[in-house]
This record gives structure tokens, C-alpha cells and sequence, in this order.
């Protein structure tokens, strides 16, 4: 894995430590989506991001919700539960997000213990086209909003041709599009912060 050294220090940009959980919406091994979310935890160094794997999570099934959770389900709530914010990293298939990560989304959704309610999430992505995963984060977005999560809408992060700013092995290279990315996680780290404040009232 080949390391880039940003033109400027992060740490000062995340002074309090979070906990972000972490979803790509791409199971492959050298995704450049799941790449996202390991330079993701680079930059946010001093700070942990829990990538999360979901292969095993069973398609949705309501004969079988009636059984409670099966094991892997029950992982990834925890994971997400126990987090502060969320950060989903998806690919775009057919104008939207991959069915793999929705069928993830819709368990989420269901039983008294509902992770993404009141969640702040970074929904970000990578593609290799011109369109950087635009309409697939719209979607995505319209998901999240119903299950009542407080998704980051700006700045964004569309990451388009992919392929010339990854290494072979998924790895983010491309110095310009770190430098965004830091500066998309510092909004979101601000977000967390103002989303998770105790409520006061006078």
C-alpha cells in the first residue's frame, strides 16, 4: 500500500476522539469504494473507524425476523449502534445503490433497536464514470432520510474515474481528491459534534 503525504497536517482538524462506524457498499476486495473508507481511517488518524463487513448479512426475510436477529444482523447494529456517526461508501448500479447494502438498510430499519435513527451519516462514493456516484447518493439519501438519520448533504464527496486515481489494489492515491476528502471528514466531524450535543434548554 502506497502512503500520500497530504500538503498540510489533519490532527488538528479532529480534536475530540469518535468512534465512526463504516459501510461499503461493495463487497469486491480491491473496491474503490471500500478504499474510501480506509483512507477515510488514515485521515482521520487518532480516531477509530470500524469498517464493517456485512457479506454474511441474509437477504431479508420477515418469516425469519420472527426468530430475532440472525447473528450477523445483530453484528452490524451493534457496530452501528455503539458508534457516533456513520460513514457509507457506495458504488452506483442502474442509476442507484446496490441492493446488497439496501437489504442491510432495510434490517437496520426494523425491531425496537433502530441504529440509524438520529444517526449522523457521510454518504460518499466512488465510480468509475463521469458521474461520481451522484444519482446512487441521491437515492441512498432518500433511504436515509426516512429512517430519520442526519445525513451531511454538503460538502460532498463524488469521486468520478475512479480507476485513475486507485491503485491496483484499492488503495486512494490521488493527492487532490485526499485533500477534498479531509476537508468533506472535518465537515463531518463539526456535524457529528453539533448533532450528538446534549439539548439545553433556558
Amino acid at each position: 500500500m502506497r502512503l500520500v503525504r497530504l500538503s498540510y497536517p489533519l490532527f488538528h482538524l479532529f480534536p475530540l476522539h469518535m468512534n465512526f462506524a463504516a459501510i461499503s457498499g461493495s463487497l469486491r476486495t480491491t473496491s474503490y469504494n471500500t478504499g474510501l473508507l480506509r483512507a477515510a481511517a488514515g485521515i482521520l488518524d487518532g480516531h477509530t473507524v470500524d469498517i464493517i463487513d456485512w457479506s454474511n448479512v441474509p437477504v431479508f426475510n420477515q418469516d425469519n425476523e420472527a426468530l430475532g436477529d440472525p447473528p450477523s444482523v445483530a453484528d452490524v447494529r451493534a457496530r452501528i449502534a455503539a458508534a457516533d456517526a456513520l460513514i457509507i461508501a457506495t458504488p452506483e448500479y442502474n442509476y442507484s445503490f446496490p441492493g446488497g447494502l439496501k437489504n442491510v438498510l432495510d434490517w437496520m430499519s426494523r425491531s425496537a433497536v433502530k441504529p440509524l435513527n438520529e444517526k449522523p451519516v457521510l454518504v460518499i462514493g466512488a465510480s468509475g464514470g463521469n458521474y461520481g456516484t451522484v444519482r446512487a447518493q441521491l437515492a441512498l439519501r432518500q433511504v436515509l432520510t426516512h429512517m430519520n438519520a442526519h445525513a451531511l448533504h454538503r460538502p460532498e464527496l463524488l469521486v468520478t474515474q475512479a480507476r485513475t486515481k486507485f491503485s491496483d489494489d484499492g488503495t486512494l492515491t490521488d493527492t487532490a481528491t485526499l485533500e477534498v476528502f479531509a476537508k468533506v471528514l472535518a465537515a463531518f466531524v463539526d456535524w457529528t459534534t453539533r448533532m450528538n450535543a446534549p439539548v439545553t434548554t433556558t
